[in-house]
């Protein structure tokens, strides 16, 4: 869900056709239960008129460890669970040192605040990204955190044997029980001759699509489930469920959260038809939010995972306290994406770079048309903008990037739009002056500093 590598995003097609008939475009009926009143406990949270608590940061879960922490806590008057998109971002003038430590202090931040979860991206070759292997940067995402959800959004699926992933989430899982995400894409995050590399061969097409067959395959490895006589069926993913059945074993609480990104409509598709969670690539691929949404939710069908669908968009959102350094970094930001657009991908430049720029008219338009898919400005405008957007969407969560040139900047950004939506300045003490637990995950025996 990181860069428009991801996922190839063709038109959604007649998945717009209930739109143009003028029936919801969020898939939901007129009865929609997801209304809240204005209620808040001591936490910041709002109650809901659905019947359901969030007191406990596992609303809506199917009550199986398959679907434990998918849904989240809402928090003050956001409209939804807030999340976090990091791509450890490489401006000029930093190193990729400085984009690891900034992704801790926002992991940190996250975890202060009350954001649900924070993902991190697979890419590959693109110098302004250091996010090359999300599996080591959630390890140590875990070991400065303690009840922040962690996961992938994304790894590509494509670029991996499906017992490598499991047995990295499955590591990942046994480091920070309770709070790993899993969240996969079908396309390679890099251009064709990066993934050529990475898949030793050129026929990639042909991982694209065998995704749902790696799919299955993965899910059998991380639940040890391949029938008698698979040629699979003596293989286990390590840390994995074998081990809670071995003599003297005792079996883990569960297995990372598996979720499908895109940004377009096959694994919209395949995640409603499995009864998983989907997270859609808005950031980039914003014509086809509202018909991938709602195709999704059109082919959603109940699992033991989930009971009704659950889909979040990652959306580009940047908050200042001066409307013109917003404009500015996010400027840093449309350039950095037009240089990768165009086979010149490097770090992201500056501000003043940008600004001091000479766009082509080709070149402009490109910028206009990407900036005007980034919520950004003062807090409130970006409050309004992320209201609107989930009005428009139906979206059950928005996960926030904030793509910008300077790690501070991007780290504000995160105070200020818990700010804007009134969250507790720290949901740790927030949660000791409640009357009950609104912890969104399981403490990591590891967490440090």
């Amino acid at each position: 869900m990181g860069t428009e590598t991801i996922e190839e995003a063709p038109a959604v097609g007649d998945e717009r056709q209930g739109e143009q008939r003028g029936e919801r475009t969020d898939g939901r009926s007129g009865s929609d239960d997801r209304s809240r009143t204005d209620g808040r406990s001591d936490t910041g949270e709002r109650s809901r008129t659905d019947g359901r608590s969030r007191t406990d940061g596992r609303d809506g879960d199917t009550g199986t460890l398959r679907g434990r922490g998918i849904r989240g806590p809402v928090r003050g008057t956001a409209p939804v669970p807030l999340s976090v998109l990091d791509l450890a971002t490489v401006g000029s003038g930093f190193t990729a040192t400085d984009a690891l430590r900034t992704s801790v202090e926002i992991a940190r931040t996250a975890e202060t605040r009350g954001y649900h979860r924070m993902w991190v991206a697979e890419h590959h070759s693109m110098p302004g990204v250091a996010s090359s292997s999300p599996a080591v940067i959630l390890a140590h995402l875990a070991a400065h955190t303690r009840t922040l959800r962690l996961g992938s959004g994304g790894v590509m699926l494509p670029n991996h044997a499906p017992l490598v992933i499991a047995e990295q989430f499955g590591t990942l899982e046994a480091l920070a029980p309770g709070r790993i995400d899993l969240g996969l894409g079908r396309a390679p995050g890099t251009d064709g001759a990066t993934a050529a590399a990475l898949r030793r061969t050129d026929r990639l097409h042909e991982g694209a699509d065998e995704f749902p067959q790696q799919l299955a395959e993965l899910t059998r490895f991380l639940d040890d489930d391949f029938p008698d006589g698979h040629r699979y069926a003596r293989i286990h993913a390590i840390p994995g469920p074998v081990q809670g059945t071995a003599p003297g074993g005792v079996q883990s609480a569960g297995r990372p959260s598996v979720w499908l990104l895109g940004s377009s409509g096959f694994s919209a598709r395949l995640a409603g038809t499995l009864g998983l969670p989907f997270s859609f690539a808005h950031h980039f691929s914003a014509a086809n939010t509202v018909p991938a949404l709602a195709l999704y939710r059109e082919s959603f069908r109940p699992s033991e995972i989930l009971d009704r669908p659950y889909a979040s968009i990652g959306v580009a959102a940047l908050a200042a306290d001066d409307p013109a350094e917003a404009r500015r970094q996010v400027l840093s930001g449309a350039l950095s994406m037009l240089r990768l657009r165009t086979g010149r991908p490097g770090l992201v430049p500056t501000p003043q770079e940008a600004e001091g720029y000479e766009f082509s008219p080709a070149e402009r338009d490109f910028v206009d048309s990407w900036l005007v898919n980034i919520v950004h400005g003062d807090p409130e405008t970006v409050r309004t903008g992320l209201d609107q957007l989930v009005d428009r969407t139906g979206a059950d969560e928005l996960v926030i990037t904030a793509n910008a040139h300077t790690p501070s900047v991007r780290l504000r950004s995160y105070d200020l739009i818990a700010d804007a939506y009134g969250f507790p300045k720290d949901i740790a003490t927030a949660s000791a002056d409640a009357p009950s637990d609104v912890s969104s995950g399981v403490s990591c025996e590891v967490a440090a500093g």
